[in-house]
Formats: structure tokens, sequence, C-alpha cells
């Protein structure tokens, strides 16, 4: 089960022969859709003319909301707020209205832009300080996480202090951005080809827009080009228009929007405010925290109300908080609704803590390294184990892997040598950090905490594999494959992964909250060993031993004194007539939630990590480098060490993009204006730190029972990145010999490092 095996696919993906949905042969008479985009950011319609986008030649079908055979509306959480052409109301620019279909793709584009739409405009507002001027619209409740009495210890604490900080978004910014692809079929039936990372909701969502029972509703997936949250519920619209137009025109239908559309007509990572108020000692250690996490939602809900949640869950980081009151605000504004992206709230509010340490740190005149570590959660008995929400840490290695950490990179030694670089250099300026990384594991939501897998062995030995996860280019189905050849003691090369489809394993949940191989890994398994239980049971009685007897060794089974093929015992059993197949179902033990009361157990169990930065700013320019980076981080035992440190080398950029690079802007009338490559800029491959040193803690295995003591390592790598901005934040200080607290907001781009600098200049 553990061992480093390249990604199944990996071979595909760099010769290009990878086959994503826009690379199947298109099917006879395929129809091409375009959607035709609001230029308002909050008006109402009050007429449309679509007649010369119906005339023009080549067009087939102008579809309007009131074409929906069912209710209009694809959101996610229930709330019924999301329509899926908008048709009275107009809520952000670049809503869709209405969509076009025709023979091709570039007259669908071109006729989508002859409309002629009349609006009375709206008062609008686009961030989250025009939204709390404008009475905090609420797009779901917020919550609020508190244990002890903050207020109480505020007052009482030696020292306190306010601030606030801005976190910016991030666009995804897949290599394949949205697309869909319907088939119908006979009766009521249709297939749909999506790039989402939730077959089981797209099904869900076409059955109720289009009124058919979900058995009617195929939804396939072989992988996507990325996801990163994105495609958990933005892929709803695209597949939703594509089946109506294929049930309706008879014909298949195929959406893929360009990158620009993309990118305005779809959400993006929550950008938050954080309001704090720390109460604190002389010597740093925390007593009492107060903070207010409001977080652009755009237009609906989606899933803004458990990322905020999640946003909550890590307002703590690696930290204890003796006294916490955390409240989250998931406000309404005219833009996109916001949705899921990689961490799901959990980085905003990590990030926030890791200023509340730094601005600590400043207060006291110490090193923000030794504040963190003052800090940590303690071990199991020190009264230094509950969280906000009252689980219990009770896997803490924190400040294992931060020692760890802070010896191989020799980030004392080499702190003090920036220090003393700093006190002689003019105009370069450098700043190291080391910060840590706690995050917990499972869907908040209770109930999405389950996986099936189907698993056959055919009669010729080979095994073939479906389960309800989703790939990525993450690496899931490769590792859940090495679950299956390892309970068969087989080659991996026997195990066939097929695409995820609804037709095989029904009710699945997302792929995201890095449980992907942690769920459909255990439902794999479980499949597996109730076929290897009925091939032992079958060897017993067959040669007459006892099933103690009978061990599987590589390719082979020893039944006794006797060795016999893999393939072998498998045709015998099947002229036996044993079932060859089953279906293999997990879900997360020990988890509960009871969110109206802010108390439970909604993770299984934490993963950790820690990293150390170093960079150089130029106090001229605000242009930086990243000099190093050393990363230490526990998957517990990981089942694929390559796959693993892929994952967090990945996270770990991607989240230095969101926080130095990447920055989202809006104009004063609503409209998206990084909506482009020329525009929004995502890190290159010359942007990662010239020394890149990465590492599992290989010591580290999961105390739960997990698949094969491993953990998950989708998103927890992504904070990693935290380590940049604080080291930026420290090269600024430098500027005011360390004795303010910088309070660099992210993205930390360089006009914003420079705006730092000329700051400090003048304290």
């Amino acid at each position: 089960m553990h061992g480093s095996l390249r990604h199944d696919s990996a071979h595909k993906h760099v010769t290009g022969s990878a086959e994503y949905i826009d690379d199947i042969p298109e099917p006879a008479g395929l129809i091409h859709g375009a959607l035709g985009l609001s230029d308002r950011a909050h008006a109402e319609i009050v007429s449309m003319d679509l007649s010369e986008v119906e005339a023009t030649h080549g067009v087939i079908w102008v579809m309007t909301g009131k074409d929906v055979p069912g209710e209009n509306d694809v959101s996610s959480g229930g709330r019924h707020d999301e329509p899926l052409l908008a048709e009275k109301l107009v809520q952000f620019h670049g809503q869709p209205i209405f969509a076009v279909f025709a023979e091709t793709r570039e007259i669908a584009r071109h006729a989508a832009r002859k409309a002629k739409i009349t609006y009375k405009d709206l008062p609008h507002f686009t961030d989250i300080d025009a939204s709390l001027e404008n009475g905090e619209p609420l797009v779901t409740p917020g919550m609020v996480l508190q244990r002890g009495d903050a207020d109480v210890e505020m007052d009482v604490a030696p020292r306190r202090l306010t601030g606030t900080m801005r976190i910016g978004g991030q666009e995804h910014f897949y290599l394949e951005g949205h697309i869909a692809m319907a088939v119908p079929g006979e009766d009521d039936e249709v297939t749909v080809w999506s790039s989402t990372q939730h077959p089981s909701e797209i099904q869900h969502i076409v059955s109720h827009i289009l009124q058919v029972p979900s058995n009617a509703v195929t939804v396939q997936v072989r992988r996507m080009g990325g996801g990163f949250g994105g495609k958990e519920t933005q892929g709803n619209q695209f597949a939703a228009l594509c089946a109506i137009a294929a049930k309706k025109l008879k014909r298949a239908v195929k959406i893929r929007p360009d990158r620009d559309e993309d990118m305005v007509a779809t959400g993006k990572r929550h950008d938050f405010r954080v309001d704090y108020e720390l109460g604190f000692d002389d010597e740093g250690r925390i007593h009492a925290v107060d903070a207010t996490y409001a977080a652009r939602c755009g237009f609906s809900s989606d899933l803004s109300g458990p990322v905020t949640d999640r946003a909550l869950f890590h307002a703590d980081s690696s930290y204890f908080y003796p006294h916490v009151k955390l409240s989250s605000k998931p406000l309404k504004t005219h833009t996109v609704s916001n949705t899921a992206f990689r961490g799901f709230g959990g980085p905003q509010g990590m990030l926030g803590a890791e200023r509340f340490i730094e601005e600590i740190a400043y207060a006291v005149g110490k090193d923000p390294l030794d504040i963190r570590k003052l800090n940590f959660y303690g071990e199991t008995g020190s009264g230094r184990t509950t969280t906000p929400y009252h689980q219990e840490v009770e896997d803490n290695i924190i400040a294992r892997v931060v020692e760890e950490l802070e010896t191989s990179s020799d980030y004392r030694a080499r702190r003090e040598a920036i220090v003393a670089f700093n006190r002689t250099s003019p105009i370069l300026r450098k700043g190291i950090a080391l910060t840590p990384v706690k995050f917990g594991i499972s869907f908040t939501m209770t109930a999405f905490n389950q996986a099936g897998a189907l698993v056959h062995v055919y009669n010729d030995g080979s095994i073939h594999l479906n389960h309800g996860g989703t790939e990525m280019g993450q690496g899931l189905y490769t590792k859940v494959a090495q679950v299956i050849a390892d309970t068969f003691q087989v080659d991996i090369s026997r195990v066939k992964i097929t695409a995820t489809t609804t037709g095989k394993v029904p009710n699945t949940s997302a792929t995201a909250a890095s449980s992907g191989t942690d769920l459909n890994g255990m439902a794999a398994l479980d499949a597996a060993r109730q076929i290897k239980e009925r091939l032992i049971k079958f060897a017993a009685e067959k040669w007459n031993v006892t099933e103690q007897d009978i061990a599987f060794l590589p390719n082979r089974i020893r039944i006794g004194a006797e060795e016999i093929a893999f393939n072998d015992l498998v045709r015998q059993a099947y002229f036996a007539r044993v079932q060859l197949s089953a279906a293999g179902f997990y879900k997360t033990p020990k988890i509960h939630w009871d969110r109206a009361a802010g108390r439970g157990t909604p993770f299984y169990y934490f993963a950790y990590g820690a990293s150390c930065s170093e960079v150089t700013i130029d106090t001229l320019t605000g242009e930086y480098m990243m000099e190093r980076t050393d990363i230490l981080h526990d998957v517990g035992k990981s089942l694929n060490p390559a796959i693993d440190i892929g994952q967090i080398e990945g996270g770990f950029v991607q989240g230095m993009g969101w926080l130095t690079t990447e920055e989202l802007w809006w104009d004063g009338k609503g409209r998206l204006r990084t909506h482009a490559p020329s525009t929004y800029k995502i890190p290159l491959a010359s942007d990662r730190p010239k020394i890149f040193n990465v590492k599992l803690a290989e010591w580290s295995e999961n105390a739960e029972p997990t698949i094969g003591r491993s953990k998950a390592v989708g998103e927890p790598p992504f904070m990693l990145a935290n380590s940049v901005l604080e080291a930026l934040s420290m090269a600024v200080a430098s500027v005011a010999d360390y004795k303010v607290c910088p309070r660099l907001d992210a993205p930390a781009t360089p006009e914003r490092v420079l705006m730092a600098v000329e700051r400090l200049k003048k304290v």
C-alpha cells in the first residue's frame, strides 16, 4: 500500500494524450452553447430583445430563465437563491441572463453579444466595507464560537491591542476551465460529462431542473484539469444548461466558456476582513481573543456558510486561546458568488492567527517564533488542549514538527545573520519566518463523510475499480488503486481505474475537504476485503486447510504447503460460483457537530506541518525574491511519498501566489477587471523559492485507523505559504528597526510592500 508510484496519468499529462471533456470525439450533430452575460452589477431587467441573437445564421435556440422545465435554481445549499439564468433581477456584473445554442462555438459566442437589454439600475456594493455600511446583509446566518469569558479576561489582561487585517480572494485558474457536454437518451434519460468535483450534485441539480428522477441522469467524470474547490458547485450551471438544451433539441450539447467568461461568471476564494482584539501578558502569552471574520460572499450563499465556519475552526491555527470569542459574517455583495477553494476558509482563519502572533511579538519585542512556541496547544493533560469549538486536540505533534524544522533549516543562525544584513544594507532587506500548520480533516457537514466503491475481479485475474472520488491531478486514483493492489498483493498494473460515474457508485460526496483518499480508500478496502475473504474461504474448503494456512503473496497465494498463481485461484473460484464483485462502504467514525451550540468534534484528526521561508525585498520598488523555503510536513504514514511531496510543493506555491501576486480587483461599476492572464498573475515556475527543501515527517503515523495510517494531504500544505507573508513582513519591519508590526495585508503585492515600507519610514 505504501510506495512511490507515479501518477497513473502522468505520462498522458506530459504527452498531451490525457483525455479531457473537450478531447472526447464530438457526437454527430453536436450543438455548442454560449452565455449571455449582464453588464450591470445590480439592476432590474426592464426588457430583453433577443431577436438579433435568434436571427443570427447558425443559431438553433436561445434559452432564457422562462425555458427552465423545473425550478430556475442551481444553488447547492438548498437556499434557492441562485437562478440558472437571471429573469427579472441582475445581481452581479457578468451574471448569465440567457444562453445561445448554435452550430459552432464561434457562432454562439458572436450571437450572444447581439442582445439588446434595457436595465433599471439599482444601488450596488461590491466589497466588505460597503456591505458593512449598507446594513450588513448576510447570504446565510453567521456562527459564533466561544469558550471562557473573552470580555472579562480582555479587561484584566496585562496588555491588549486591536487591529484589522484584510485578506484577499483568489481565482482558481485551472488549466481546464469549466465545461460540460450532455447527450440525450431515450425517455427521460440524459448523460452528462462534467468537469466537476461533485458528480452527485450535478446529478441532483440536473434532475431537479429537468423534473426527472435522479436515476434518469448519469454523470461521468474521468479527470479534471484542476479543480481546487472551484468545481465543487460552480459546474452546476453549465451542466444544467447543456442538459436542458440536449433534451429539448434532441442533440448532444457542449458548453465551454472562454477564460475571460469563466473568470467573470464563476466564484472565487472569499476575501476576508478580520477585526480583532487581543489580551496578552508581557511574556507574550495569549489570555483572550475576540475576533470577527467578515467575508465577501457575493450575491448568493453557495458554500459561504461552511467556508466561513471553517475559517472560525482555524482561527486558532496551532495556538491555545484560554478565553475566546470568534464570530463570522458571511456578507452579501453584488459580485459573483464566491465558493470553495483549497483550504475552504481555513487559510483565511489561520492567516489571521499568524497576524495575532506577529502583533504580540512586536509589542513585547520578541522573535515571533518564540511567541508561537509559547502559545502552542499542549500535550493531553496540560489543560491547553481545548479548541474554541470544544474539541480536544489529542494528536498534537506541532511542537516536534516545528522543533525539527527549526533545527534543519538553521533558523536561529539565519535570522541573526539577516538582522545583521539589514543593519548594513540601505536598499535590500531580508526577512525570515517559520510558521506552523494544524488543519482539521473531515467535512464539517457530518453526512458528507461517507463513500462507496465498487470492485470487480474478472476471471482472468484483472481488477476493475470504481469509487465516488474524482481525479483532478492530485493522484487520488493512483492511491486508491494502490490500496486494492496491496490488499490482493498483485501488481498495480492489474488494477483498472475507471471514470467516476453516478451510475456505479451512488450518493457520493464531493472530492473535497482533503478527504478523497481517506474516504474512498477505506470504501475500496472494504470492497476488496469482502472478495478476499470469499477467496480465502473457497481455498480453505477446496484444499481442506484452515483459513490461517492461507497467505496472499506477490501475485500468488500460499495454501498450506502449496502455492498457486492469483489468476488460477480466481479462475477456479469463478467456476465454483464464488462472487467476485463487491460494493464497499465507509463512514468516518467519532465525528459530530452542533452548529447552533458551537460545540462538537467536527474533525476526525489534524494534519500538521511547518515551513520556514526567507525573502529579499527592494525597498525602492517593493519587489521581492523568494530565496529559500524549508518544509516539514506530516502526512502520517504516506501511501505514496512521491505524490504527497508533489501535493505539498504545489499547495505551497499556490498558497504563495494567493499571498503575493494574485489580486482580484473590481472597479466602481462592479466589473471584475482582473479577468484574464494579462491582468491576473499566478506564480510562474521561476517564482518558486530558489532553494526549496521539502521533507515528510516520516516518523509520524496517524493515531486514528485511517487507510494505511496515512493523513490527508490536499489542503493542509496550502497554508505552509503563511511563512512567506510573515517573512515579507519581517523584511518590511526592518525599516523601522522592528519596533512596530507592519500590518502587511494580503496579497502582499510589490505595490503593497512598497506602501508598507513608506509607511514605516515615517514611524
